[in-house]
């Protein structure tokens, strides 16, 4: 089986590597140098003629960004050039497999018509499915090789040639829906589902601060109800390319058939304002103590997007590390799993700082309360992480989110 992946990212490299471990004959594009050399030390043939690489492969694969713009517009600008890119090498009998997360409706009507350009039928000439990728950077426990995976089909012949590849090569079971255009809804689906249980959650944390109510203990009495509640965590930011971004590709979609998604709108906003929100908080604390001065030293704990990955897409860290600035401060950065980006090198360097900002719950900060923090006049937990009466037993200011 010979299998061409277009994009060698979070989602390609492992698809790539599980492939070739599997047997098949894998060949990666992607123009990104520094995917090229990845994928080089993974021992996966990268290709520069993107036509014959096409030509030649049984399956073609692809797993390329469908980010938003600065306006939360959705880019499907990747997703076009490789399908341009597939349709000049098309062949007769060859399976298209589109793992991009994309609203309902992309494939039909702007992947279709692309690969139509190459004068092949679809659904007879050729064949597609939408398998839509799900990854959790740095779970141990669910990866490429045994993550359930959704999947659909252009036609009745699409979707059997799509679940005979996938099963040959996953560790998972397939869920087959009856169309195209489900299996992209679901994925959709699913991280709108999460965004806007982060967002009620967040604006529980927001309404408890007026309360003098620990957000953490309410969450953690509501989850001994054994049925009817599924606990979700509010925090400073939500990062990564998926609940961020997704939500707003069917925002546009739903705008263009004339049905405005008010409540995932709201989600979005909610959950957006989070970092504007914690520095909001952090400078009334800071002034409320005294300690409101440019020159004040701050360090924040975590620049990836969540715990104990090297993950920077969407991540809050930059948001408020931006507006910190823009108020005068310069502060600090620390990150274990980034320090190329890190100001400081280590934890103990980080406890010399008046205040500590923690955005990101790298398992390494777990232990900050028992660290040399005599320095450390205020600890900001934007995770709820820490013990705070541990914090405070040491005369340490805590704040967190919903939790002071």
């Amino acid at each position: 089986m010979k299998v061409a992946i277009f994009g060698l990212g979070y989602v390609g490299l492992p698809l790539a590597k599980l492939l070739k471990e599997k047997g098949a004959e894998v060949v990666g594009i992607d123009p990104s140098l520094d995917a090229q050399k990845t994928a080089k030390e993974e021992s996966i043939q990268i290709s520069q003629d993107t036509t014959d690489s096409v030509k030649s492969a049984d399956i073609i694969i692809m797993c390329v960004p469908t980010p938003v713009d600065e306006s939360y517009k959705p880019n499907l600008a990747a997703v076009k050039s490789v399908a341009q890119d597939i349709s000049k090498g098309l062949q007769k009998g060859q399976l298209i497999c589109l793992e991009s997360t994309i609203n309902p409706g992309v494939s039909e009507n702007i992947v279709l018509p692309i690969l139509a350009e190459s004068g092949l039928e679809p659904g007879v000439d050729f064949f597609m499915v939408h398998c839509p990728e799900r990854v959790d950077p740095g779970n141990k426990d669910w990866d490429v090789h045994n993550i359930p995976r959704v999947i659909g089909g252009i036609s009745d012949e699409s979707l059997r040639r799509g679940i005979e590849f996938y099963t040959n090569y996953l560790d998972a079971k397939l869920h087959p829906v009856s169309s195209i255009r489900a299996a992209e809804a679901t994925k959709i689906f699913e991280n709108s589902f999460r965004d806007i249980n982060i967002a009620f959650v967040n604006e529980m944390a927001k309404s408890f601060d007026h309360f003098n109510i620990d957000v953490t203990e309410v969450i953690g009495a509501a989850s001994s109800k054994p049925f009817g509640f599924l606990a979700h965590y509010p925090g400073c930011g939500v990062g990564g390319h998926c609940i961020p971004v997704d939500p707003y590709y069917l925002i546009e979609s739903a705008k263009k058939k004339g049905f405005f998604h008010r409540f995932l709108t709201m989600a979005r906003d909610v959950n957006n304002g989070m970092p504007q929100y914690t520095v909001e908080k952090l400078m009334d604390k800071l002034t409320e103590m005294g300690l409101y001065s440019p020159d004040l030293d701050i360090c924040l704990l975590g620049l990836a997007y969540k715990k104990d990955v090297d993950d920077l897409r969407e991540s809050p860290a930059f948001k408020i590390k931006e507006l910190l600035e823009s108020k005068g401060f310069s502060p600090k950065v620390y990150d274990p799993y980034l320090p190329d980006m890190s100001t400081i090198s280590t934890l103990d360097a980080a406890c010399d700082s008046t205040c500590l900002l923690l955005v990101t719950d790298h398992t390494e900060f777990k232990g900050l309360e028992q660290m040399d923090t005599k320095d450390v006049k205020l600890i900001f937990d934007g995770r709820n992480m820490l013990d705070k009466d541990k914090i405070k037993e040491k005369g340490i200011e805590y704040l967190g989110i919903g939790r002071n």
